[in-house]
């Protein structure tokens, strides 16, 4: 039986099978399968590229197409005969040049009219695949092979699923995603915003969102503090030196924003923190006794992305990290691992993400791609086979998913409307430790090397406010949000009522506001919906003789009338438990 990994490959050589009926001198990249579904990158003739309307019928040819139960055959070729059989593609003669340089076998799938360059894994017959579990869903644009210099392309991409209800759920939740959009809400809470004098990639965050996450900071730093953390601090830019001592430099010299003195000095603003605080660690020789050592630091970090990969708050050039590294002997590493295990729970617990564990570990086909001996990976990794186990962890492997320098525990969080995100990391470092000769004095009086583990709790910042403004569709919870009850007078004759009333609570530790009057109740109200406030305050006659006010909910609705004192127990209460 095919995989769905198989049917949505065949599906890739459907789509060009359709383009090429659309346009016979269309030149084909390559059509891989990506989650979810598939694509093809495609070089048009003039004028006859696609648009967004036709991909419906293109949908419609498709499906007709896997009606007609068309066989998937397949050859090994000489390099002489692919150049024949694509004598009219420049881009697979390319492929089929560099595959047979590599020593690759060659191999040829043709289904139907249409033959393709390609390794293979396909159903045998369309029929394996479900009419109605798949349909084209967008047009994008791709360099050929990822690489600005070359011929640009238009991408197609499709959705392809088991069944035809799989396919809806993911629709609906697509839909659903929209309305959740961080980049839409961001602005509408007016959180945070960009600007083109300051450049793409570089978030600016408002009162509001400079709130919102001083209060995630606070909260992290707070698990952290509980479990022996100390604060640091560390600056913007190093010497380049620093980077080449901890292997960084080789790796990710491309991402980094470089900086020459005027002195003719090189610098880079830090693309992430570690490598400074193994230098604080070593600004002594540590015994024993005196590990572990817990460097908590948030601070920001910088990485040249390239303008097409930037997303919102998903992916920028700036980024705040909540990072924190633990310097240990090897016996306490496990130990360290369960308490970091504890923070990430209790914290991503709170908005209620339902966490499962990958297990990211070294490729042993890719050696090169890792620092240090084979037997220190495996030992490595069968400590974090443990410590799942003794979690009773919904846990899976992840092959090649390791850092260069080490394993790590990664945690993928189901969102609201079902979509996984890799969220929070512990990552062990042997490595860095050896680099730069990192060692406390053991029970002999011997220098014993260290190990390290990075664990970063939201890991930057940025990127879990996306996921938590969509997560949420933006209703942060009481203790989170930046206005937490705004006080609505109905008319002129309440408002110093109103006002005394907004006084009280903000003098009790809450973060209210006063509507502004003007307008009616009601588009007042709708407003104070629309900003997602958690409570809203009416006052009118009757709560000003009540001595009282009316409270709505915005997650309950209507709660009714409630003193003052009693009001703000209920909230602070709220607020206090995080719920």
């Amino acid at each position: 039986m095919a995989t769905l990994t198989e049917k949505r490959h065949t599906l890739a050589h459907l789509l060009a099978t359709v383009a090429l009926e659309h346009d016979p001198e269309a030149k084909l990249g390559t059509g891989p399968v990506v989650e979810n579904g598939f694509y093809y990158d495609i070089r048009f003739s003039p004028g006859k590229a696609p648009t967004p309307e036709m991909l419906h019928d293109w949908t419609k040819r498709m499906r007709e197409l896997t009606k007609e139960h068309i066989t998937m055959e397949h050859k090994e070729i000489t390099l002489a005969e692919g150049k024949k059989v694509f004598k009219d593609q420049p881009f697979k003669i390319e492929l089929l040049e560099e595959f047979s340089e590599e020593g690759k076998k060659l191999t040829i799938y043709t289904l139907g009219a249409f033959t393709d360059l390609c390794a293979g894994g396909h159903t045998e017959n369309t029929k394996d695949i479900d009419p109605g579990s798949f349909t084209l869903s967008k047009i994008a644009g791709a360099y050929w092979r990822a690489d600005e210099k070359n011929p640009q392309l238009t991408r197609i991409y499709g959705l392809a699923f088991e069944t035809g209800k799989e396919l809806d759920e993911y629709l609906l939740m697509l839909e659903e995603a929209k309305k959740r959009d961080h980049k839409r809400l961001g602005q509408e809470l007016d959180l945070f915003t960009f600007s083109d004098l300051v450049g793409a990639g570089l978030p600016l965050w408002t009162p509001r969102g400079t709130l919102l996450r001083d209060l995630l900071d606070r909260y992290v730093w707070e698990l952290r503090c509980a479990r022996g953390y100390e604060r640091v601090e560390i600056p913007h830019i190093t010497k380049k030196d620093l980077y080449v001592r901890s292997g960084h430099w080789e790796k990710y010299q491309d991402d980094l924003f470089k900086i020459v003195t005027r002195e003719g000095h090189e610098f880079a603003m830090k693309p992430m923190n570690c490598p400074h605080h193994t230098q604080i660690y070593a600004r002594k020789l540590w015994s024993y006794r005196e590990l572990p050592q817990r460097y908590a630091n948030t601070t920001v970090c910088y990485r040249d992305e390239q303008s097409g990969e930037l997303s919102g708050l998903s992916r920028v050039r700036a980024f705040a990290q909540d990072d924190a590294h633990v310097f240990c002997r090897m016996t306490q590493a496990k130990e360290e691992f369960l308490k970091i295990w504890d923070i990430v729970h209790e914290f991503y617990g709170t908005f209620g993400f339902k966490l499962r564990v990958r297990i990211s570990r070294h490729d042993p086909e890719h050696p090169e791609k890792y620092l240090g001996e084979e037997e220190r990976w495996t030992s490595a990794e069968n400590m974090l086979d443990e410590i799942a186990k003794e979690k009773g962890a919904d846990s899976y492997n992840g092959i090649g998913e390791a850092a260069f320098y080490g394993p790590k525990l990664d945690f993928m969080a189901k969102d609201a409307i079902g979509r996984e995100w890799q969220v929070a990391t512990i990552q062990l470092d042997m490595n860095m430790p050896e680099r730069f000769d990192l060692t406390c004095v053991n029970e002999k009086g011997e220098k014993e090397r260290i190990v390290m583990i990075h664990a970063a709790i939201m890991g930057s910042i940025e990127r879990f406010l996306s996921i938590l403004i969509e997560h949420t569709g933006g209703n942060f919870p009481l203790w989170l949000s930046p206005v937490q009850a705004i006080v609505l007078p109905i008319g002129e004759k309440h408002s110093e009522f109103a006002r005394v009333t907004k006084e009280k609570l903000v003098a009790a530790g809450l973060r209210a506001e006063l509507g502004a009057e003007g307008e009616s109740l009601g588009k007042r109200v709708r407003e104070a919906k629309s900003a997602k406030i958690p409570y809203l305050l009416v006052i009118g006659d009757q709560e000003l003789a009540a001595n009282a006010v009316t409270l709505e909910s915005r997650d309950h609705g209507k709660v009714g009338e409630m003193k003052l004192d009693v009001l703000v127990g209920r909230l602070l209460k709220e607020s206090s438990e995080r719920k």
